[in-house]
C-alpha cells in the first residue's frame, strides 16, 4: 500500500490546489511535496536491500485483457523515487523565486507530474508503465508551453512530437510482447501485460533485434541519445526554470531507467545484437555534448549541453552490459539529478538578477556573492567529479564498466573529464572571477531561502561521493537481477 500512497498523494494535494490561490497554493504545494518526501524516507528506512520487490500491490485492472494495476518497488527503483521525492520540493522552492500566473495550475502540473515520474519507477506492468509514461509528459508539456520563453510553442510542439513518436513506437513493441504471453493467472485472459512474463518470453533472435528498436525509441528521445537530442538543448533553454530541472533532473531518468529495467532483461538478444552500434552512438554523444558546450555563451544551454554529454556516459555503462555500469549508472541518475537541478538554479538565480544568460556580458561576480561562489563551485566540481564528490563515483564506476567491454570506447568516453573541466570551470572563471561587468557593483548574494535550497543538495554532493555505499547497497540486487535475466537468455 505504500506504493499506492506514494502515487495518490501528488493527485489528491494536486487536486486540492484548485482551492487555493496565490501564494496559498505555494505553501500548500510545498507541503504536500514534503509529506511524499516523508513517505519515500519511511520506504527507504524499511526496505530490505536482500529482499526483491517490495511495497508490492497486484489487483486486476482490466481484468479481461490480463492488464493488473501492479506497481512495486525494489532497490532500484527505490533510488529514483527518492531523488523524485527530494527534488520536487527543491524544485517547487525554486519556482517560489518568480511569479507564475495561475500558480495553483502551475504547481498542481508540478505535483501531477510527481505522480507521472513516480508511477513509471514503481510499475510492473507494461501497459500501467506506458500509462505513467504518458502522465509524466503532458505537465511538462504545459509547464513548457505556457509559462516558457518567446519561443515556447515551436520548441514545445518539437519536444512533444518527439517523445509522442517514441512513446508510439514503445507501445506497439508492448503490444507485440502482450501477444506473444501465454494465459494470465487469473484465468480470465488468453494474454498478459505482466513485467515478469516479459521477462519469461523467449523470442526468436531476429525478432528481437527489430522490437529491440520499437521499445528503445521511446527512451532514446527521452534520455536523450546522439542523434535524438536535438529537442532538449532548446527545450531546456525555453522552458522555466523549474520546467528545466524536471525534465533534466528527473525526467531524462526515466528513459535510462527504462534500459535497465524493460529492455535489456526483455530483448536480451536485441540488445546483444544492437549493444556495439548504441556504445557508439553514446560514445559519440559524450564528446559531441562536451564539444558544443565549450561553444555555447548562453549558461543555460551550456549546461543543457553538458547534460547531453553525462547522459551519454550513462548509457554507454548501461550498455556495457557489466555490473561496475549498471551500478555506476544508478548512482550517477542521483547525482546528475542533484548537480544538475543546483547548477539551473544559480543559472537562473544569476538571470533574475542580471537579466541575461549571456556569458560574455557577466563578470566580477564573486565579489559581491561569496556565498552564490562557493554553492556553485561544489556543484560545479561534482559535476566535473572531482574525487570525494558525487560525480566521481558514477564516473569512476561508468568508464570502468565501458572500459571492460572496449578498452578504445573507455578510453575516450573517459574524455569527458577533461572537456568538462573545461567548459565548466571556463564559465565558472567567466562569470564569477572574471573582470568586472556592469552588474558587478550592483549584484546581490544568495538569499537564506535559496541558501537553504542550495544546501540539501551540497550535503548530497558529499554524503554520496563519501558514503556511497549508502545507496550502491541498495540497487546492487536489483542490478544482479537484471543481469541474471540477461544472462540466462
Amino acid at each position: 500500500m505504500l506504493t499506492v500512497l506514494l502515487l495518490l498523494w501528488p493527485v489528491a494535494a494536486a487536486l486540492l490546489l484548485h482551492f487555493f490561490k496565490g501564494g496559498a497554493a505555494r505553501v500548500a504545494a510545498f507541503g504536500a511535496a514534503l509529506v511524499e518526501l516523508v513517505l519515500a524516507a519511511y520506504a527507504a528506512f524499511t526496505f530490505n536491500p536482500n529482499n526483491a520487490g517490495q511495497f508490492s500491490l497486484n489487483l486486476p485492472w482490466i481484468a479481461s485483457a490480463g492488464m493488473n494495476f501492479h506497481v512495486g518497488m525494489d532497490g532500484l527503483s527505490l533510488l529514483l523515487v527518492l531523488l523524485t521525492a527530494f527534488l520536487v520540493p527543491i524544485i517547487l522552492l525554486a519556482a517560489f523565486r518568480r511569479d507564475f500566473e495561475n500558480e495553483s495550475v502551475f504547481y498542481a502540473l508540478v505535483l501531477f507530474m510527481e505522480t507521472g515520474l513516480i508511477g513509471v519507477f514503481t510499475a510492473q506492468d507494461a501497459f500501467l508503465f506506458y500509462f505513467f509514461w504518458e502522465v509524466a509528459l503532458i505537465p511538462i508539456y504545459f509547464l513548457a508551453g505556457v509559462w516558457g520563453g518567446v519561443n515556447r510553442a515551436k520548441v514545445t510542439f518539437k519536444f512533444f512530437l518527439y517523445t509522442i513518436v517514441g512513446s508510439l513506437f514503445m507501445l506497439a513493441g508492448f503490444v507485440y510482447l502482450y501477444f506473444q504471453t501465454g494465459p494470465a493467472a487469473n484465468g480470465l485472459a488468453a494474454h498478459n501485460s505482466d513485467l515478469a512474463s516479459f521477462y519469461n518470453l523467449n523470442l526468436p533472435a531476429e525478432t528481437q533485434a527489430w522490437l529491440f528498436w520499437l521499445i528503445f525509441a521511446a527512451f532514446a528521445v527521452k534520455m536523450p541519445i546522439f542523434p535524438f537530442h536535438t529537442w532538449q538543448p532548446d527545450t531546456y533553454t525555453e522552458a522555466p526554470a523549474p520546467a528545466t530541472m524536471l525534465l533534466s533532473g528527473i525526467m531524462l531518468k526515466m528513459g535510462i531507467y527504462g534500459c535497465m529495467r524493460w529492455l535489456l532483461p526483455v530483448v536480451p538478444l536485441g540488445v546483444d545484437r544492437w549493444q556495439n552500434l548504441v556504445l557508439i552512438l553514446a560514445v559519440i554523444g559524450i564528446i559531441y555534448g562536451a564539444i558544443i558546450a565549450i561553444r555555447q555563451q548562453d549558461v543555460k544551454r551550456l549546461i543543457a549541453y553538458s547534460s547531453l554529454s553525462h547522459v551519454g556516459l550513462m548509457i554507454a555503462g548501461v550498455f556495457s552490459l557489466t555490473q561496475i555500469g549498471l551500478q555506476g549508472a544508478s548512482i550517477q541518475m542521483l547525482a546528475h539529478g542533484v548537480n544538475v537541478v543546483g547548477m539551473f538554479f544559480i543559472a537562473d538565480a544569476i538571470e533574475r538578477r542580471t537579466g541575461t544568460r549571456n556569458i560574455a556580458d557577466l563578470g566580477g561576480l564573486t565579489r559581491q556573492a561569496p556565498v552564490l561562489t562557493v554553492c556553485f563551485l561544489v556543484l560545479l566540481l561534482g559535476t566535473v567529479a572531482l574525487p570525494l564528490t558525487n560525480g566521481f563515483v558514477g564516473e569512476f564506476l561508468l568508464l570502468a564498466g565501458v572500459y571492460q567491454y572496449n578498452a578504445w570506447m573507455g578510453a575516450v568516453a573517459g574524455v569527458t573529464i577533461i572537456l568538462g573541466a573545461v567548459y565548466l570551470l571556463r564559465m565558472f572563471q567567466r562569470v564569477m572571477l572574471g573582470p568586472d561587468s556592469s552588474f558587478t557593483a550592483t549584484f546581490t548574494d544568495l538569499t537564506g531561502a535559496e541558501l537553504a535550497l542550495l544546501v540539501p543538495l551540497i550535503v548530497l554532493v558529499f554524503w554520496i561521493g563519501l558514503f556511497p555505499n549508502t545507496f550502491l547497497h541498495l540497487s546492487e540486487g536489483s542490478v544482479l537481477s537484471i543481469l541474471n535475466e540477461v544472462v540466462k537468455r
